[in-house]
Formats: structure tokens, C-alpha cells, sequence
């Protein structure tokens, strides 16, 4: 295994092989709780990088695709035993790359593991169907099939669930893998590609290139080899992606931006409310496409709800993730930091009201790092960019509202729909808002975090293009359906001409 360290070279995994970029470029990967501690140097990787990997892959796939499908499974299932054995190691790498606290790096890595152990048991499904045909003696049936060179393009804050919602679904249905991973978080792939390798996973099936949007992942996403693509990122970038995918018609999976809204009845359980509250806007530092950036509260107990919030957000610790004391970390980088900064500066002159937080913080044990104060925003209007643009930092916006009606009018009325929850104690509301609720996500009594493998995550609008990570769903992105009939009538059949 690469223990990571200031001088470390890290270098590409093409075809079974750790391979240095072409030209030698690299990027430092620094930690965002201490700029002085850099981790490693990553490739910057370029054309002839992205070709080396969709080669190998390409070759691969010739002889990954027929390897039985429970076989291509116990390589998966030997890799989750292998993550299990280095949870805590690979943790403690991914808070020094990404800041998160190490509670939050243990779920990362274990959301690797379960998604790994769910898809070595689809090895065993891979479900088609068999239906009777309109015509005697003849047989009908679809089954899956792989389609080629998959390439993953993946974001830096779920560093390896993400890579793992991608990877063990292509892998498992016979695709082969080229993975760029973030720029700011390559570490925790590679560690995750170095188990697939030592489970015994086939030269070129899986294959590593470092680097750039610009550079490595534009070539990945306009490379003539691959059929298709699986992103998750920003909109603005999803969107890019779309353009260069549409010509040549390729598959693409497209996860991007959330406005995410939790609404809080007037017969919620206002202590529950508050701690999802917490959790939702304030885990991962608020890094999430999932965080609930936007609470809706009734009217009638709304000076309650933010009496309550504000005083549990202003004690929360902030600080180096590799502290168990710490309950939020940094910002990714200095250019996250700022744009946090910025939208604060944003909900004053819009005359949202600053409750809390609202600074950066420089001095002590955050003069080193990129830190932010968790800030809350009251009496928002849900008009306010504020309250209908992606922030992607610690910044909550609360808006008053009238009851579920408007609370779910206020919940729909934004560009995105990821994930939306709703506190109440009454069982009627609570099915209103599953139903009318228009995201793909919806959680009851519960922030709108907290996704499980073995159910469809993506979203509505501009968060996706209708594709789902995770689940079956995944298994439907990576495989083509084929239709199969078997006519053993001995005569020629002519389907509807002949079934009058």
C-alpha cells in the first residue's frame, strides 16, 4: 500500500501498472485544515495519459465482459473485505485530503464497503425476464449486457463512496473503468483502486488517471473509445459535459447542484427538528449535494425552532477533522472558502438576517487552514439567492411559512431537486409531502442526508438527467437491455401478421 506523504510522487494506474504521467506534471494535494501538511503530488494528466487508459481498458473489456458475472462478484466481494480490514487508515487519509471529521471519513468509507458487498450480490442477479410469446412453440427473454469503457469522472467530497457508487456497478455488469478523480481528493481513490488490485481484479479492467477538468477530464468525457460517461459535479460543469457527450451519442450519467429544504411543522418534535438541522446543514461543513441549505418553519413556531438552532450551531467546534473533539471541519480549498464568503456578503445586502456565524475564522488553530464559521440566515425570503442558489458551504437559510401548502410551494419553487425532508407527527402531512414533494430524495422526520446503497439516489430538474447512482438503478445506467427470441417451431413466424 502508498503511504501518503509530502514527498510522495503518486502516479497513474494504467493497465495493472503505476505509470508516472507522460509530461511529468503534478499537483500538490494539501490539507485543508493545515495548507503546510501536503499529502502527495498527483499526476496532472493529459491526452496521451486518458488514451494510455481507455487502451488498456478497451483491451480489457474483451475478455472482462465474458468472465462470468459470480466470478467478476467475488473479486467485489474480496475488495469489501479488504476495505473492512483498512476503514480506520484509509479515514484518517481521506480527513487529511478532504477536512471532513474523522466520524464522517468512517461513513464514507463505509458507504465503499456496503456498496461494494451489495454489488458482488448482484453478481448473482443481474436480473432479466422471461414472458410467454403471442406465438406457439417459441421462447422470449431479455437479459443484460455490458456496454464498453466506462468513464468516471467524480467530485471531491465523498472522495470514495462516490468512486465506489460508480466503479463496483460498471464492474460487476462487465464494463471496464478509466476514473478521474478530483483534483483536491485523488488519495482516497487510489486507495480504493489499490484494493480492487490486490482483490484480484484483471490488468486494464480498472484504470487510474489523475488530474484537471480541463485536462484529464475533458479528454475522458471527448474520447471516441468510451460509450459512456458518469459525473458528479456542479451544474455548470454537468452541463459542458452533456455538450461534449450529445454528438456521438453517448450514455451519460449526470449527478449535480441540490437547494435542499427540511420544513418543520407547528406539531413537530422541535428537539429532533433542530438536531437534523444540525446534522443537515452543518455536516461535511455543508459540502454536500444533499445538505439542507434552506429550513421552512411554520410561523407558529418558528421564534422556537431558531432560538433553538442558533444556539446549538454557535457552540458547534470547528476545526481539524483529525481531532475526535471536532464536530466541523474546513472548507475544500480556498476558492470554496471564498465563494462562501461571498454569498454571506450576498444574504446581507439582500437584508436576510444574520443570526450567527457570517466570518472566517483566521486566527489559533484555524490560521493554517480553510475555515468558516457555520452561519445562519433568518427571515429569509425564498426569493433570495441566498435561499435558491448552491453554496455548498456552512450556510443555512430559514424561511418562515404558513403551513405545508406553502412550505412545499417554497420547496419545489428552486432550479433543483435532490432531497427535501419534513418534520411532523402527522402521518397525513407527511404522505402529502412524499407525494407532492418534487425531488428524488424525500425523508420523514430525518435531514435530507443520510442515503443508503440499496436504494436509487439522484434527483429531479438541474440536479441530474434522470439517471440514478446506487441500487438497481445503477445496474440499469451500465448495461443494455438485449431482447432475446427463440423460435422452435420450425417454420417461419411473422409475429403480428401471423397472429390475427
Amino acid at each position: 500500500m502508498a503511504t501518503a506523504s509530502a514527498s510522495h510522487a503518486f502516479k497513474n494506474f494504467i493497465n495493472g501498472q503505476w505509470v508516472a504521467p507522460k509530461h511529468g506534471r503534478t499537483l500538490e494535494n494539501r490539507n485543508p485544515a493545515n495548507t503546510e501538511d501536503v499529502i502527495g503530488l498527483f499526476p496532472l494528466s493529459g491526452q496521451e495519459d486518458v488514451d494510455a487508459a481507455v487502451s488498456a481498458a478497451k483491451t480489457a473489456y474483451r475478455s472482462w465482459r465474458l468472465t462470468p458475472a459470480p466470478k467478476r462478484a467475488e473479486i467485489l466481494f474480496r475488495a469489501a473485505e479488504l476495505l473492512v480490514k483498512r476503514k480506520e487508515e484509509f479515514s484518517r487519509d481521506m480527513t487529511r485530503e478532504m477536512g471532513k471529521v474523522l466520524a464522517e471519513t468512517r461513513g464514507d468509507v463505509q458507504e465503499a464497503i456496503d456498496m461494494t458487498y451489495y454489488m458482488a450480490g448482484e453478481g448473482r442477479r443481474l436480473f432479466g425476464q422471461t414472458t410467454p410469446s403471442e406465438l406457439p412453440n417459441k421462447f422470449a427473454m431479455s437479459l443484460r449486457q455490458p456496454i464498453g469503457v466506462c468513464g468516471l469522472i467524480t467530485p471531491w467530497n465523498f472522495p470514495m463512496a462516490i468512486p465506489s457508487w460508480k466503479t463496483m456497478p460498471a464492474l460487476v455488469c462487465g464494463n471496464t473503468v478509466v476514473i478521474k478523480p478530483a483534483e483536491d481528493t485523488p488519495l482516497s481513490t487510489y486507495n480504493l483502486v489499490e484494493v480492487l488490485c490486490e482483490a484480484g481484479l484483471p490488468p486494464g479492467v480498472v484504470n487510474l488517471v489523475g488530474g484537471d477538468g480541463p485536462g484529464a477530464g475533458a479528454a475522458l468525457s471527448k474520447h471516441a473509445e468510451v460509450p459512456v460517461i458518469s459525473f458528479t459535479g456542479s451544474t455548470s460543469t454537468g452541463r459542458v459535459i452533456a455538450e461534449t457527450c450529445a454528438p456521438s451519442l453517448k450514455h451519460y450519467s449526470l449527478e449535480m447542484g441540490g437547494k435542499n429544504i427540511i420544513l418543520v411543522m407547528d406539531d413537530a418534535n422541535l428537539d429532533l427538528a433542530v438536531d437534523g438541522a444540525i446534522w443537515g446543514g452543518f455536516g461535511t461543513t455543508g459540502q454536500r449535494c444533499t445538505a439542507a441549505s434552506r429550513i421552512g418553519v411554520h410561523k407558529s413556531v418558528y421564534n422556537e425552532f431558531v432560538n433553538r438552532f442558533v444556539a446549538r450551531t454557535s457552540k458547534l467546534r470547528v476545526g481539524d477533522g483529525l481531532d475526535p473533539a471536532m464536530e466541523m471541519g474546513p472548507c475544500i480549498n480556498e476558492q470554496q472558502l471564498q465563494t462562501v464568503m461571498s454569498y454571506v456578503e450576498i444574504g446581507v445586502k439582500e437584508g436576510a438576517k444574520l443570526l450567527t456565524g457570517g466570518h472566517r475564522l483566521t486566527s489559533g488553530p484555524h490560521a493554517k487552514g480553510w475555515f468558516h464559521e457555520p452561519t445562519i440566515f433568518g427571515d429569509c425570503s425564498p426569493k433570495m439567492r441566498v435561499a435558491q442558489e448552491e453554496i455548498f458551504g456552512p450556510v443555512v437559510s430559514l424561511i418562515p411559512i404558513d403551513g405545508l401548502e406553502q412550505g412545499i410551494e417554497v420547496a419545489n419553487g428552486v432550479p433543483y431537486g435532490l432531497s427535501a425532508s419534513i418534520y411532523t407527527r402527522n402521518v397525513n402531512r407527511a404522505f402529502a409531502a412524499m407525494q407532492d414533494l418534487y425531488t428524488g430524495i424525500v425523508y420523514v422526520n430525518a435531514p435530507t442526508i443520510g442515503a443508503e446503497t440499496h436504494l436509487p439516489f439522484g434527483g429531479t430538474k438541474q440536479t441530474g438527467n434522470g439517471h440514478r447512482e446506487a441500487a438497481v438503478a445503477a445496474i440499469d445506467f451500465f448495461t443494455e437491455w438485449k431482447s432475446v427470441y427463440i423460435d422452435y417451431s420450425d417454420k417461419l413466424q411473422r409475429a403480428q401478421i401471423d397472429n390475427n
